[in-house]
């Protein structure tokens, strides 16, 4: 086979053919890399995509949530000229803003966010943390309608669940209070005619300790006339979350289905007496929602994420009657050489230490410092300039220990 060297930038290629085989060999500021120069090679991800293809009509997204209801162009442009002309008709207005006590309604720009831009960068946050893929696999949905969920504290304080923001157990503890807006048909944008029903799950997509593919079903509300969840059919009583010891954060997720009409959903009925039970509340949205796929549709998201606290401890031994799981490292021994009698090229303390009981060498330590304390002075005054003070007649080993001690470096620095 004939070869010929190519020139690069910061060196030269060659091509070595040795035993039938083509070896390319780099050099490159003076270092010699076997195989493809950086930037010819393939990287490990795009080798994996070469050999993992997948069909795009296949893993295709599906949007299985409502349409975008907008209004025509004109009458968003007339509404905005016409909030402009009344604000350039306010003087108050401007007065105080130049006055700095122009006061902003909170609550009105949140309800502006949500109408305009909020639920689509709920989506894409929802994307960010996998929350679609572990519920409905290649498909997705724009939440319509915002979720306002509370969980009252019983000290006056309330934890409400944002996009992925983090709460305790503890304070998921109680059943939580779940708001939404129910006056809007998100077919016609007006306001329903006759009774109208939803549905809300709660799932833990980390939670299930009994199979890894499960979520976990902490809540399912059924059949919730006009929004009103204090109203609605309770087939799963509501269980907090209850992340082990060691695996991090968890996501704990709401979903809100808009229903065609009042359907049967008895087959996920619970009874009281396996309330903790972990088995019967293995559950799967992917399945559930194809089942019923032509009856109901997603229309609400929200989420947030937990990790273990302290109040876990009873919750596992007196509600889930289980032994309370922890995962922790196992770090095993660090690896010691037998002792010799010369060690060359190792300091003679610090290798005596190493063969040591460690709570003998703190021992020695503390006592050291102790011998310096003044019971009633405190510890002697630190020397202004540690390293202008010579040592002599001392081991160098010895040298190189005092100066730490007046630096307060290597192992003087734990007591």
């Amino acid at each position: 086979m004939y070869c010929t060297n190519l020139l690069i930038k910061n060196g030269i290629e060659k091509c070595v053919r040795s035993a039938n085989i083509l070896l390319i060999t780099t050099t490159r500021n003076g270092h010699t890399i076997r195989g493809k120069p950086p930037g010819v090679a393939k990287t490990l991800e795009q080798r994996l995509q070469e050999e993992n293809v997948k069909d795009p009509e296949i893993i295709a997204r599906i949007n299985i949530g409502f349409p975008q209801l907008k209004a025509a162009r004109s009458a968003q442009l007339k509404e905005r000229l016409a909030v402009m002309k009344a604000h350039r008709k306010n003087s108050d207005l401007e007065k105080q803003a130049r006055s700095r006590q122009l006061l902003i309604d909170l609550k009105q720009v949140e309800e502006d966010y949500n109408r305009a831009n909020g639920q689509f960068d709920l989506r894409v946050i929802a994307d960010h943390y996998g929350i679609f893929e572990h519920l409905y696999g290649y498909a997705y949905f724009i939440p319509r309608i915002p979720l306002k969920i509370q969980y009252d504290n019983s000290n006056g304080n309330f934890s409400q669940v944002y996009n992925g923001n983090i709460i305790k157990p503890a304070e998921a503890a109680q059943v939580p209070i779940v708001e939404f807006d129910a006056n809007i048909d998100p077919l016609t944008g007006k306001k329903p005619q006759g009774d109208t029903y939803w549905t809300l799950l709660a799932t833990n997509l980390d939670g299930n300790l009994k199979a890894n593919e499960s979520e976990c079903l902490h809540w399912f509300v059924a059949n919730i006339p006009n929004g009103d969840v204090k109203k609605g059919e309770v087939l799963v009583d509501y269980l907090a979350p209850f992340p082990p010891k060691g695996l991090g954060y968890q996501r704990f997720v709401y979903v809100l289905y808009k229903q065609n009409s009042k359907l049967n959903f008895s087959s996920y009925k619970l009874d009281k007496a396996d309330y903790s039970n972990l088995d019967k509340r293995t559950f799967k949205t992917f399945d559930f929602y194809r089942k019923y796929q032509d009856d109901i549709t997603p229309i609400g998201l929200s989420f947030f994420q937990t990790d273990w606290d302290e109040s876990l401890t009873n919750f596992y031994h007196n509600v889930l009657n289980i032994k309370e799981p922890v995962y922790e490292y196992d770090f095993p021994d660090p690896y010691l050489a037998d002792q010799k009698w010369f060690p060359l090229k190792q300091a003679f303390n610090l290798y005596l230490d190493r063969h040591r009981d460690i709570r003998e060498v703190n021992k020695q330590y503390l006592e050291r410092k102790l011998a310096k304390t003044h019971p009633f002075n405190g510890p002697e005054p630190k020397l202004r300039f540690p390293n202008a003070h010579s040592i002599k007649g001392k081991p160098s080993w010895l040298v190189t220990e005092i100066k730490k001690q007046r630096l307060g470096m290597g192992r003087i620095n734990d007591f």
